[in-house]
């Protein structure tokens, strides 16, 4: 059943001008407060995603269904109560994105720690692709790697050319970064892998039916591409998964990596594809307010069935 919500309409408008536009207004906010102690944004971030959560009313709905739908035995009041959660740590995410574009290269060495990089050195003596899941504080391990490591990057283009400005200049501020759009396919993905390059991949979003397959996730039939899979075999590339961690009370942010897969890829890009959801299923269930859950991440649902959004 889709998750009911309490809002008015004056208030659904005010929450898509704050997630889709007014992105100049936004964009300034984030400038003006960047300066401000990483504990007070913290907090400003919360007292916003509390409200927005009030305001949202989409984006509250698609949240509520994807945490009913993984967490179906998880008792309603506990799963109201992780969706707030979700609410504040993701607005705090957005707010202190202004860090990542703005603050000097100390700060961000400061307050984003790094953990297990012998794990994608030792990997380096070939390609490697550094699997990122869709965690809150992706951004932030994206701009502490490259305050010390040229990177290959595949992103989204954004609707405002104003954001996917920001968003590109934030993730190749210290040293070169080659981005490239999911639009541009997989072939300047392996040619960056081939010359060498870290590429920091993000495969865990619904991206319609076009080279996804239906694994699970937390028991959920999920459209999910098998470019991790593919790529690793083009290139004969290493995974290491890399999950970046928002910490609690504005005390910074932890980017850490995992050993390097071993038999990946398998042959068997389905198996293949259900280790990578498997794995980042052991990751929410450490941290599960910091998933984005307010993905549409069931869009794309097995014919026949009827749509979830």
């Amino acid at each position: 059943m889709r998750a009911q919500v309490l809002s008015s309409p004056r208030g659904n408008g005010v929450a898509r001008a704050l997630f889709s536009g007014g992105v100049g207004l936004l964009v300034g906010g984030m400038w003006l407060v960047h300066r401000l102690p990483l504990p007070v944004l913290s907090r400003i971030g919360s007292g916003l995603g509390s409200l927005l959560f009030l305001l949202a009313r989409e984006r509250r709905a698609v949240c509520e269904i994807n945490l009913e739908r993984c967490f179906p035995d998880m008792d309603p009041a506990r799963r109201s109560r992780l969706a707030r959660e979700h609410f504040r740590v993701l607005t705090r995410a957005l707010l202190e994105r202004g860090l990542l574009w703005w603050a000097p290269r100390a700060r961000l060495l400061r307050l984003v720690r790094v953990e297990g990089r012998e794990h994608l050195d030792a990997a380096r003596k070939g390609p490697v692709i550094v699997l990122a899941p869709h965690f809150v504080a992706l951004d932030a391990g994206g701009t502490r790697l490259g305050c010390d490591l040229e990177l290959a990057a595949l992103y989204a283009r954004q609707k405002s050319a104003l954001m996917d400005r920001m968003l590109r200049r934030g993730r190749s501020r210290f040293l070169p970064s080659r981005l490239i759009s999911r639009q541009e396919g997989i072939r300047p993905a392996v040619t960056a892998l081939r010359e060498g390059l870290p590429l920091y991949y993000l495969p865990d979003q619904d991206y319609g039916p076009r080279d996804s397959i239906f694994v699970p996730f937390f028991g959920v039939p999920a459209a999910t591409i098998t470019g991790l899979a593919r790529l690793a075999r083009v290139a004969g590339a290493s995974v290491v998964p890399c999950v970046s961690r928002m910490l609690p009370g504005g005390a910074g942010y932890v980017t850490r990596f995992y050993p390097a897969w071993r038999d990946f890829p398998s042959g068997d890009v389905g198996a293949d594809t259900r280790r990578m959801n498997a794995f980042i299923e052991e990751r929410v269930l450490e941290m599960p307010e910091q998933y984005n859950w307010a993905h549409k991440r069931f869009k794309t649902r097995p014919q026949g069935e009827a749509r979830w959004y």
